[in-house]
């Protein structure tokens, strides 16, 4: 079994204004760093053998802020990236249709995937381990719903800096989904 800490970063500029960041680098805001910061205090004195954190740069200024106070190893990783929201990057949700993607978009499967190539690579390197992990909106919930068995509609989404604990026990083997489900949110 292992204990993953599942973070979403701190809020960015972008979330602020209701931006679809996908693999944008994204800004945190005051808020966002100050969201990070009080994290990191939460967190102090717990114990965690890694932190993983998607390579963009809103998710490494959240690992670095929380790591002024954990010191922990932190490994930088494409896996973890918000979903690609290709052509529709940059645009504010309220001006999209969330439920028509054009097929430059990262279809739901393929998130899928990502999370169970992360989850099953955790439970066989890191069996017994105490893991955090800073990623984002989307693809944290994405995780958790596969973890679980759930669709993403079903998880809650999180908030910024908000850290949920994910027991992962079995190896994730993914089923065929009938249909596609955006989960569209200022990530």
């Amino acid at each position: 079994m292992v204990q993953l800490y599942l973070v979403r970063h701190g809020e960015t500029i972008e979330n602020a204004e209701g931006v679809l960041q996908g693999l944008m680098p994204g800004n945190l805001s005051e808020q966002g760093k100050e969201q990070a910061r009080v994290l990191g205090e939460e967190l102090r004195g717990q114990h965690f053998d890694v932190m993983f954190v998607s390579d963009l740069h809103r998710t490494v200024q959240t690992a670095e802020l929380l790591n002024e106070v954990l010191q922990l190893p932190m490994i930088k990783t494409p896996i973890l990236r918000e979903r690609d929201w290709g052509e529709v990057t940059g645009k504010k949700i309220a001006d999209i249709d969330t439920y028509d993607f054009p097929p430059s978009v990262e279809t739901v499967e393929h998130v899928f995937e990502r999370a169970a190539t992360f989850i099953n690579m955790l439970l066989h390197d890191y069996d017994g381990k105490r893991v955090l992990a800073v990623s984002h909106g989307l693809f944290s919930r994405a995780l958790q719903a596969c973890n679980t068995g759930k669709t993403i509609r079903e998880v809650s989404c999180m908030e910024n800096a908000e850290v949920r604990l994910l027991e992962l026990i079995q190896p994730i083997v993914l089923q065929h989904r009938e249909t596609e489900e955006t989960g569209a949110t200022a990530n």
